[in-house]
């Protein structure tokens, strides 16, 4: 099971810069630097203002790729 997430995708989709991105959820832009590449998992508070802003359900910005059994 792989942690996978659709920010950055979303925030193309609206145009927006990391910088923009971040100034809407009150963050560094590192922060979002950080978690479109994956350095950092967000908390459920800052996950939870990243899918309102960029109006997308919240387990369809977050979910669990599942590996098949090898």
């Amino acid at each position: 099971m792989i942690f996978r997430h659709r920010v950055k995708e979303y925030r193309l989709r609206k145009k927006w810069s990391q910088k923009q991105l971040a100034d809407q959820v009150d963050v560094s832009r590192q922060t979002i630097i950080s978690i479109e590449s994956y350095r950092y998992n967000p908390s459920l508070e800052l996950a939870m203002k990243l899918s309102f802003v960029l109006e997308a359900p919240l387990d369809e910005l977050f979910y669990f790729d599942f590996l098949p059994d090898q």
